[in-house]
């Protein structure tokens, strides 16, 4: 079977203004690399759109009216930093629509492993409404569609992204068939992800957040991901992966401030691969967040699509020492998670 790319033109004509750093140049790098070089064992096609009841799945009524709304109008500021155009509510029908449909491939058996590649991103969206240049939390209607209709009952959320997905953290808070797990630089944008917030009630302990420092390596970014969440996967045991691929970790990103390489995605993947292969074998979906320099962005999807497909392996170490801080925030997290997750005792 194939890895799924979900790719259209319609999230390209999304428009939040001159100079914003979320583009259509970052997507279309993609699709022109994907373009001149394919990715062996993969295959393309254009999603769907979400329909409204989908959408309610997650959002409230306000929010989506309030994005409705923007169709056909030249410019609404939704934040200080999420604007749209008068095609950008097609854009984010079509990109949670594409996340809908990369899951769906991947439960059915109908794909080995996918990849929406979309913008508007979706993970600072809240239930209630945009902000970080997100409209709908494409991700958070992935999970939520899995469950509810796909016949998932534990879904693992992963988010790379350099910003924390404050958003999908919410809609899940307390909420036990959704382990979301975020590692970002802390404290940036949106302020969110400290250690200690770790969801309630029914959902404690299954909000992980793995907060970094400015400066995050290959060695430290793959070092947090082994120490503390490899233990967590292999008890949770899910049957559906979900991948919040954002880029913006890579050491050139204008607004990242991390130096996560090609190998460092090479490797990431990795471990992604091999928890979908022991747990859910296919079912890995991944969906574009940020990423803000166009090679880094290329360089991430197509660490991603190799090794999903299996046509590169990933590196079987990290070069470079872990650094003294990112050790003591590994610890900590298992600490914090010690009493909900037996196998970081110790």
């Amino acid at each position: 079977m194939a890895t799924l790319i979900l790719r259209a033109d319609e999230c390209l004509a999304h428009d939040p203004g001159f100079g914003h750093p979320e583009r259509a140049a970052r997507l279309q790098a993609i699709h022109d690399s994907l373009d001149a070089q394919p990715v062996l064992g993969t295959t393309s096609r254009h999603p769907r759109r979400a329909a409204r009841n989908e959408l309610l799945a997650v959002h409230d009524e306000a929010h989506v009216r309030r994005i409705e709304a923007t169709a056909g109008r030249v410019a609404v500021q939704l934040d200080p930093d999420t604007a749209t155009s008068a095609l950008s509510h097609e854009a984010a029908l079509v990109s949670a629509g594409a996340t809908l449909e990369a899951t769906e491939a991947v439960t059915s058996g109908a794909s080995s492993g996918a990849f929406a590649l979309v913008r508007p991103p979706g993970h600072h969206a809240l239930s209630d409404r945009a902000m970080g240049f997100c409209l709908f939390n494409n991700v958070a209607l992935a999970a939520e569609h899995a469950i509810r209709e796909l016949g998932c009952r534990r879904v693992l959320v992963v988010d790379p992204d350099v910003h924390h997905g404050n958003g999908t953290q919410e809609i899940f808070w307390r909420r036990r068939d959704v382990l979301y797990i975020s590692s970002h630089r802390y404290p940036f944008y949106p302020g969110t992800g400290d250690l200690d917030e770790t969801g309630e009630g029914e959902g404690a302990g299954h909000t992980v957040n793995l907060p970094l420092p400015e400066a995050t390596n290959d060695a430290d970014f793959l070092h947090a991901w082994q120490r503390v969440v490899d233990p967590i996967v292999s008890s949770y045991e899910p049957d559906l992966i979900l991948v919040s691929a954002g880029f913006d970790t890579w050491h050139q990103d204008p607004m990242g401030g991390f130096l996560v390489t090609d190998a460092g995605f090479r490797a990431f993947f990795g471990l992604v691969k091999r928890w979908a292969d022991a747990h859910c074998p296919g079912r890995v979906a991944c969906t574009l967040e940020g990423g803000y320099n166009t090679s880094g962005v290329v360089a991430g999807v197509r660490a991603a699509l190799d090794v999903l497909t299996g046509n590169v392996a990933p590196p079987p170490a990290i070069e470079g020492d872990v650094s003294r801080e990112a050790r003591a925030i590994a610890d900590a997290a298992r600490r914090e998670l010690a009493g909900r997750w037996p196998a970081l005792r110790g």
